[in-house]
Parts: C-alpha cells; sequence; structure tokens
C-alpha cells in the first residue's frame, strides 16, 4: 500500500493506494502552526481508527505547493510509517514532458494531476483543480505539458467578496433556484455557482481555440463536484486525481524511493 500526501494551501489529502485502486482518503486542515507531533498523532490516530496499520505501507510520495510544510509532514510521515516520502520535484521521473517558461514554478500537484489524467483520458487534455486557486493546465497532443491559467478559488472569491464589504454577508457555496436571482444572498450564490462555471466553459473554449482542436476536459479539486453540474462542457469529474497520479509517479520512481529508504 502507497501513503499520497497532497499538501494544499487549505487542506492536506491523503491517500491510502493499493493495486491502484484509492482504499481510503482522509483529510486534515492546513495549519503552519503545527509540529511535525502533531501531525503525526492527527495522521495515526485517524489510521487507527479507520483500522490501516501503519506497518502496511511499503512506500510513501508527498506533493506540496506549501513549502514551509513540506519537511514538517515529511517528518510526520516518517514517524508514523517509518518510511521518507518521496517529494515529487526536480530529479523525479514523470513521464509529462513540461514546456513552460520555469519548469520549477510547476506545482508538485499540477505534475501529478498531469500524470493521471494522461493515464486515464484522450489527448489534448484540460485540466481543472478547483481548490483555493482554480488552476487551469493544458496538456497538447504530443503529451506536453505547455501552460494554462490561474484564478482566485471560488470560495476564496466569495470570502473576499464578504470581508472587502459592508453589507454583504457570508454565503455557502450552493446554486439558487434561477440564475436570475431576486434577493442578495441569491445573487452571491448565482455569481458563485453560475458565474464559475460559465468561466469554465469560456476558458475551455479559449483554450481550445489556441489548441486548434476539441479537448479533453477533466476537473477534481475540493470545489469541483459543487460547478462541474452547472457548466456547459462535458467535463470529467475525477476525484482522486492528483492522488492516483502521485501513485503512478511514485511506480515510475520505486526503485529511488526504496534507496532514500536505505
Amino acid at each position: 500500500m502507497i501513503l499520497a500526501i497532497d499538501v494544499g494551501n487549505t487542506n492536506i489529502v491523503f491517500g491510502c493506494i493499493e493495486g491502484g485502486e484509492t482504499s481510503l482518503v482522509f483529510r486534515m486542515v492546513t495549519d503552519l502552526i503545527k509540529t511535525e507531533s502533531e501531525y503525526a498523532v492527527g495522521i495515526k490516530s485517524i489510521l487507527d481508527f479507520e483500522g490501516i496499520r501503519c506497518d502496511r505501507f511499503e512506500g510513501a510520495i508527498l506533493s506540496s505547493v506549501v513549502p514551509p510544510l513540506s519537511s514538517v509532514i515529511t517528518s510526520a510521515i516518517k514517524k508514523v510509517t517509518g518510511i521518507h516520502p518521496l517529494v515529487v520535484g526536480a530529479g523525479v521521473k514523470t513521464g509529462l514532458n513540461i514546456l513552460i517558461d520555469d519548469p520549477a514554478q510547476l506545482g508538485g500537484d499540477l505534475v501529478a494531476a498531469g500524470v493521471g489524467a494522461m493515464a486515464a483520458y484522450p489527448l489534448p487534455l484540460i485540466i481543472f483543480d478547483m481548490g483555493t486557486a482554480t488552476t487551469i493546465s493544458v496538456i497538447d497532443a504530443k503529451a506536453n505539458f505547455i501552460g494554462g491559467a490561474l484564478y482566485p478559488g471560488t470560495a476564496l472569491a466569495m470570502n473576499a467578496l464578504s470581508s472587502g464589504t459592508s453589507q454583504l454577508p457570508k454565503v455557502p457555496i450552493e446554486p439558487p433556484a434561477r440564475c436570475i436571482s431576486a434577493n442578495t444572498i441569491d445573487c452571491m450564490k448565482s455569481g458563485a455557482i453560475f458565474g464559475t462555471a460559465s468561466m469554465v466553459d469560456g476558458m475551455i473554449d479559449r483554450f481550445e481555440a489556441e489548441l486548434g482542436s476539441k479537448a479533453t476536459a477533466v476537473a477534481t479539486g475540493g470545489l469541483s463536484g459543487k460547478i462541474i453540474p452547472h457548466c456547459r462542457h462535458t467535463i470529467h469529474h475525477d476525484e482522486y486525481l492528483v492522488l492516483r497520479g502521485l501513485s503512478m509517479i511514485y511506480e515510475k520512481n520505486r526503485r529511488y524511493a526504496a534507496r532514500d529508504n536505505g
């Protein structure tokens, strides 16, 4: 069994993957103040509660967009499992040809999502990862990662709207009955859900125009399940895309990972 960890700005997602199948996924709040021991206790408690013995893990792999936490989570996993996680970064084989201006800028989560998507869907690909930020990745017909776009995630945008105005409340991210809404709360919900869905549809149109062909659209991330049903394009919702991609990267680097653990 492989333990895949995706450290995000809001949540840290853990996946227990065996034989290519995800058997358990759990989340912890991203907290820069917590120590490695505090994270270790939390991870161990959840695994114990789910009946998963720590000695079942043969390897671990981590991607992170929160650099200060990378070493903390790595040490916590080492405490819990005795395994030093492979960290997605320079020198790690992925099979993804990255053609952006500075490949070192590409987050490990986007690399993992790209690897997972290429294994499951036809090229070219447009991949939406809807978390604290919404990132869009484009992989062309030759399996080259050629770029994408980035904009504030729906929850982040709505929090900014509420905190930056005097009269707008915080509202749940859920669809109202109608797109044309007749009260403030429903208007905010309409903007959050239908506005974001329209942005997704519009970006697909623009990316396909630049690619010169139709592309397979895939969405993952915490908010994707709320937005994608309201899009007009066909978009594959793949909840565990990043975790699956991480497990594939681990397999490509199994020998290196084994050396790293002595």
